[in-house]
């Protein structure tokens, strides 16, 4: 980390290609975070020029901000959990149409050290990603990152998510 980053240098390095690389397409992005607790938006506006490309965040921890704020069908949460690819489709969904964006990315899943199940052991991690006026099957991922600690899953989400938003 140099004196002037507040996050490790990948990360940086990361958000500022999504920073350029969605600048030099004119596209806007969007975030709608769970476990990142705002990490992704933190890393893009640590970029000179963000504000170019970020419309907005979303910071939906509990299943309440998830419903209220991005309007996540109660049933899908009882039916599929937070922690689905259900529920980041419809995160995803969900703020792109509160924002002027282009693209969104959405964030859910289990950190740690409490909280896993069998089904959805510590480490899981879903991420969807949503584009305006895309037609078919919304874009998900599933990621397993295991038991590497609290801090470990939200720095490998916050990356995961990074490179969704590239064009």
């Amino acid at each position: 980390m140099d004196q002037g980053s507040l996050l490790p240098a990948e990360i940086d390095e990361l958000a500022k290609r999504v920073v350029e690389e969605n600048a030099a397409k004119g596209r806007k992005i969007v975030l709608a975070e769970s476990c990142t607790g705002g990490l992704v938006a933190a890393a893009i506006t640590e970029i000179p020029g963000s504000s170019a490309v970020l419309d907005r965040g979303f910071v939906t921890y509990s299943n309440e901000a998830k419903m209220e704020s991005l309007g996540v069908a109660q049933d899908i949460i009882e039916t599929f959990g937070a922690v689905s690819i259900a529920c980041v489709w419809a995160m995803a969904q969900g703020a792109l149409e509160r924002s002027d964006a282009d693209v969104a990315v959405a964030i859910s899943g289990v950190a740690g050290p409490g909280g896993g199940s069998q089904l959805k052991p510590v480490g899981t991690v879903v991420f969807a990603k949503v584009e305006r006026g895309e037609e078919g099957d919304p874009k998900g991922e599933l990621k397993q990152y295991g038991e590497i600690g609290r801090a470990g899953v939200r720095r490998e989400a916050t990356i995961c998510a990074l490179e969704l938003l590239l064009p």
